[in-house]
């Protein structure tokens, strides 16, 4: 297939919230939706005996949800190129593979197997950071818009692939970028004072980490007009709070603190969990 975006579906209302993203995405990008519906695989190996027409009632209830998201895909952006997937399998394994030639996939944040206290579905969490390309996780509808990306980054490569593409959005939206970098006091022992001269020297050489980050984007993309803040604070909580106005939310799939065995990093992590815009996770290009 041409160039285009995946977005997986399983009929939920999250999911349906990511047909209408991706579809949107497809048309931004100038390339083609495909809708991926993964019909799984316990449904056959079932042990025990069946009803009559079970398998064919499970088989009719899988292309009913790909026929429902390929109509509403449509409904939502009339005349959208793309084509529609049908798989038996595992979730995780297909929607792997259908990222290898995507330029990005979009999924629903939490699926009809979702309990209803958590925020993120184990597919979307186990896609995040383990693919190639970025992975956008929507939550619920979107129908407000603010014409603002939100990217959170330090000084790793997975910051400086996350600030690539979230300048390449805020240009294709038209939007603001804000370019969220914090920093945190050191761990000092009980009764120990943090003098003011060593805050304020903390504090400029964060606002230089940033500025010294955003300049070669800032020349790249001209157009794009960045809001910039450098801020003592928890990443996942300063990135959350800017993101509640926001079109989407921009991190590395892992940054600085990372543990080596970790492919998603505790603030990616956090920020799907935590924020209530659409989140993308980018992994740097020497990892993908």
């Amino acid at each position: 297939m041409t160039a285009h975006v995946a977005v997986g579906v399983d009929g939920s209302p999250s999911s349906r919230a990511a047909v209408e993203w991706a579809a949107d995405d497809a048309v931004r990008r100038g390339c083609a939706l495909r809708i991926v519906h993964v019909c799984e695989q316990w449904i056959y190996d079932i042990p025990l005996q069946t009803p009559p027409g079970f398998r064919d009632s499970m088989s009719e209830s899988c292309q009913g949800v790909l026929a429902e998201a390929a109509a509403l895909a449509r409904e939502h952006v009339p005349g959208i190129e793309g084509d529609t997937v049908l798989e038996t399998g595992h979730p995780v394994e297909i929607l792997r593979r259908e990222a290898e030639d995507a330029e990005q996939i979009i999924l629903g944040s939490r699926g009809r197997g979702g309990f209803t206290g958590l925020l993120l579905g184990s597919v979307s969490l186990a896609l995040a950071g383990h693919v190639t390309v970025p992975v956008v996780v929507v939550r619920g509808d979107q129908k407000r818009t603010h014409g603002v990306v939100v990217v959170g980054f330090d000084g790793s490569a997975h910051a400086a692939a996350a600030l690539e593409y979230a300048f390449e959005e805020a240009a294709r939206r038209g939007a603001r970028l804000h370019a969220i970098h914090t920093w945190q006091m050191p761990v000092v022992g009980q009764g120990a004072t943090v003098y003011p001269p060593l805050f304020e020297e903390l504090s400029a050489a964060g606002r230089r980490v940033a500025a010294d980050a955003l300049t070669p984007w800032r020349e790249k993309y001209p157009q794009v007009e960045v809001e910039e803040t450098a801020v003592c604070g928890h990443p996942v909580a300063v990135i959350c709070e800017a993101a509640e106005a926001a079109d989407l939310a921009v991190v590395g799939s892992r940054g600085q603190g990372r543990v080596g065995s970790a492919v998603l990093g505790s603030v990616s992590h956090g920020v799907l969990h935590h924020a209530r815009c659409p989140v993308a996770v980018v992994r740097a290009r020497e990892e993908a």
